[in-house]
């Protein structure tokens, strides 16, 4: 008699049914093992912002001559540049409100066509920044330093003597619009409340920045100097935070 083969793949079915069971057991292992979860969170972002008028300002201003000599434009330079600063002295700066931010001598070349550049002579300058803390005394000191002899204004910003104050509020205006949303995510959602879990400070603008320089009206009461407003300067500060929504 001719003996019986082995049904085909029955080892294989076999194998691939001890397979599945480990798999199951693998699986079952794992969920037994996973923490309840804990409650929702929420990553919120806000800021706090505040405005106000500035009491300082720093403008840049100086002296330019030209010479045929670089040591003639440097000694014109010189002179006109040490009337400027007795000038600022007389105006009731402080020495530490008068910093020196630049001193250039170049040569000037005459360019024509078709001919290689030619001397012409030297450029001396000198700058510096001042410091006014009292905003009305701008528009007089800067007439009085061109009457001196200052021939370039290079540029103006306006700032606060102390903006610790208006910081610190931006940061309360700030918590407490990130508390507003947290707030209102929980209860659109269904949850009783939330519980800070983590704030952190980012993305400030500590340093204010102009809203407006519009000039609506003169520093100088009897109107007869350089017109000067400071409009409105703003302090930003951005917070983000983690709040657990509460059941």
């Amino acid at each position: 008699m001719t003996p019986a083969h082995p049904r085909p793949f029955a080892r294989p079915l076999r194998v691939a049914s001890l397979g599945l069971l480990l798999v199951g057991l693998t699986v079952g292992a794992a969920s037994a093992q996973t923490p309840a979860s804990p409650n929702p969170l929420l990553h919120l972002s806000a800021y706090g912002e505040v405005k106000a008028a500035p009491d300082r300002a720093a403008i840049s201003v100086g002296v330019q001559t030209l010479a045929p000599t670089a040591a003639q434009a440097m000694a014109q330079n010189r002179e006109r540049m040490a009337k400027v600063m007795a000038m600022l002295m007389k105006q009731g700066l402080a020495a530490k409100d008068i910093q020196t931010s630049s001193i250039d001598l170049n040569a000037q070349y005459s360019y024509n066509q078709n001919e290689p550049p030619k001397l012409t002579g030297y450029q001396a300058s000198n700058a510096v920044t001042i410091m006014v803390n009292d905003l009305p005394r701008l528009g007089p000191v800067l007439d009085a330093v061109v009457e001196a002899g200052v021939n370039q204004v290079n540029g103006i910003s306006f700032g606060f003597k102390n903006a610790q104050g208006l910081e610190d509020a931006a940061r309360l205006a700030a918590v407490k619009a990130l508390k507003a949303k947290a707030d209102l995510y929980a209860g659109a959602t269904g949850y009783r409340s939330v519980r800070l879990v983590n704030l952190s400070e980012g993305g400030a603008n500590p340093e204010p920045r102009t809203i407006a320089l519009m000039a609506m009206a003169k520093m100088g009461a009897d109107g007869g100097s350089t017109p000067v407003s400071g409009g409105e300067l703003s302090i930003r500060i951005d917070v983000t935070g983690d709040y657990a929504l509460v059941p």
